[in-house]
């Protein structure tokens, strides 16, 4: 399965979330975990494995997603190391573009969030578990699963993060985690409460759960603690982690589980108007009676004034790439090249590459349908490896061609109409001035003006 990215998704969180979890959903979803798994080996070979089962949580079926890791004692890894496995993997076959995309935003939200909950660089941010194989497996599973299943936009829920206190490497801590309260921040959560408990007045319950209901890839180091008879120690990948021993619901949300949240889903709201085409249900470990652990996803086409509202010319898709080896006589043709073969508008932005190379940003406008022609051409005749592309909304005025003659010249001017229908602005086509001044011997700019003054004439068709 590789569905152009055209379909809207739902992430429903109010149970939480976990990477295995959000990954389990999507290969419910329908995404092939034969194809996930290849994308993983590419990128870890030998080193891992998912095992999918079928499971029972609070009277819900739901889909299990198990890490095995196939090697012993996997690296700790920085933030610097594993963008340069993702960001060396560019212009593969065997590894999508858009999946390292997703893959890298998720996990430069975790550094941000890890280092600024510790006081130190993003880059020097020592992942541990969370750049351990289990839960690069489940980013970049997670993440190659959403481009299969051709999400190219998403709404998330209210997150549930979980409440009481755990025991970590640095000792006691609430939760939410320092890492989830951050990733979290402008988002919506709640500790989990979300209905009131039957026999109860108030807003929340005093659920006395001990034990971790998700996958722990954050810097919670358990290997010293003792396993606890009240909920005792779940497994991920085949490694049992005792629970913490604090009243409360426990951890709902891990932070490989939100930065996929925040990563994969553009807002936070209720379930937009969606024609679904596939539910996918994602297990956690934990099955608490009554509390199904679950992740939904669902994944659909836009419907009613929503499907309007993506079928209008405002909205496009934006391809993007950094060149910094092409000969810059050469931008000018391929700027022509790609409005020709459909962009709606190209452009040029100069920045800056490492060791201070300087280098320039080419943009593309495309309509959704036309992306993949674009990207091609635009891969081909810039040499780059690669083309960025995210979903932007437009402003735009209405407009219309009409044609003016000057001096036995015909130049095409755009007319461009506010809501209202009146004409705000009149302006020549720069390439018909140009090649106006070229038969008439005259500077472009005095054609220019020329063509200003006979456009500024002419009569309102529509008044």
């Amino acid at each position: 399965m590789d569905l152009t990215a055209s379909r809207l998704a739902y992430l429903d969180a109010t149970a939480g979330i976990a990477g295995d979890m959000l990954l389990a959903a999507l290969i419910d979803a329908g995404a092939d975990l034969d194809g996930v798994q290849r994308v993983l080996d590419a990128l870890v070979p030998g080193s891992v494995r998912f095992v999918r089962s079928d499971v029972d949580r609070g009277g819900q079926r739901a889909v299990k997603i198990d890490v095995d890791v196939l090697v012993e004692d996997p690296p700790h890894r920085t933030w610097a190391s594993i963008r340069a496995l993702l960001e060396d993997s560019r212009g593969r076959e065997d590894v999508p573009e858009r999946t390292l995309d997703l893959a890298l935003a998720a996990f430069a939200r975790l550094a941000e969030a890890e280092g600024a909950t510790h006081g130190v660089p993003a880059d020097d941010v020592h992942f541990h578990e969370v750049g351990a194989l289990d839960s690069l497996a489940d980013v970049i599973g997670a993440c190659e699963a959403w481009r299969q299943l051709g999400i190219a936009e998403a709404t998330g829920s209210v997150l549930a993060v979980g409440s009481g206190r755990i025991r970590a490497a640095h000792g006691d801590i609430p939760v939410p985690v320092p890492a989830v309260a951050r990733l979290a921040l402008g988002w919506p959560t709640v500790a989990g409460e979300l209905l009131p408990p039957r026999g109860h007045s108030h807003g929340h319950s005093h659920s006395h759960s001990h034990d971790h209901p998700h996958d722990h890839d954050h810097d919670h180091d358990h290997s010293s603690l003792p396993a606890h008879a009240q909920g005792g120690p779940h497994e991920h990948g085949g490694r049992r982690v005792p629970a913490g021993v604090a009243p409360g619901i426990g951890e709902l949300a891990t932070p490989t589980g939100v930065a996929l949240l925040r990563a994969l889903a553009d807002t936070a709201g209720p379930q937009p108007m969606l024609l679904t085409e596939a539910l996918g249900v994602g297990a956690g470990t934990k099955d608490t009676p009554g509390r199904p652990n679950v992740v939904r996803v669902l994944v659909g086409r836009p419907f009613g004034p929503a499907a309007d509202a993506h079928d209008t010319p405002a909205a496009a898709l934006q391809l993007e790439a950094n060149v910094d080896d092409l000969d810059p006589r050469l931008w000018p043709g391929v700027i022509d090249e790609l409005l020709e073969r459909g962009a709606l508008d190209a452009w040029l932005t100069p920045i800056s590459m490492k060791h201070g190379r300087p280098a320039v940003t080419i943009h593309a406008l495309v309509r959704e349908g036309t992306e993949g022609e674009v990207s091609a051409l635009l891969m081909d005749r810039t040499g780059s490896l690669g083309v960025r592309r995210h979903r932007v909304e437009r402003e735009i005025r209405t407009r219309e061609f009409t044609e003016v003659q000057v001096r036995g010249q015909r130049i095409a001017v755009k007319i461009a109409r506010d809501p209202a229908g009146l004409v705000v602005r009149r302006e020549p086509e720069f390439r018909d001035v140009a090649a106006a001044a070229r038969v008439l011997g005259i500077s472009e700019r005095a054609m220019l003006d020329l063509a200003r003054e006979s456009a500024a004439g002419l009569t309102d068709p529509a008044s």
